[in-house]
């Protein structure tokens, strides 16, 4: 079993900043690939960014690329999404996940087995 909890979501205007947290617990944390997803009012949850268990690796979706930054802090057992210049259509459900393995499919939400409870961000204009 794995728990995520995610924090740091909130209101921000247009252009603004935003640093989310997802804190792990249970199953080895360093092991996990770890990915961010969100899910704005009446859309798909659509994959944003992912990382490997060593953060050597990052992949983002297109529209988040130069924009959100993905990392992560073994020794905390911490993921983290940094997002900046934000707009008001990133407003959403972000969630974090952890899948048991990286590769080709890591956007797809198949290949994450756990989910934190979200964290709602919204972006004024």
């Amino acid at each position: 079993q794995v728990q995520l909890v995610e924090s740091g979501g909130g209101l921000v205007q247009a252009g603004g900043s935003l640093r989310l947290s997802c804190a792990a617990s249970g199953r080895t944390f360093s092991n996990s690939a770890m990915g961010w997803f969100r899910q704005a009012p009446g859309k798909e949850r659509e994959f944003v960014a992912a990382i490997n268990w060593s953060g050597g690796n990052t992949y983002y979706a297109d529209s988040v690329k130069g924009q959100f930054t993905i990392s992560r802090d073994n020794a905390k057992n911490t993921v983290y999404l940094q997002m900046n210049s934000l707009k008001p259509e990133d407003t959403a459900v972000y969630y974090c996940a952890a899948a048991r393995r990286w590769g080709p499919s890591i956007g797809s939400p198949y290949e994450y087995d756990y989910w934190g409870q979200g964290t709602q961000v919204t972006v004024s204009s």
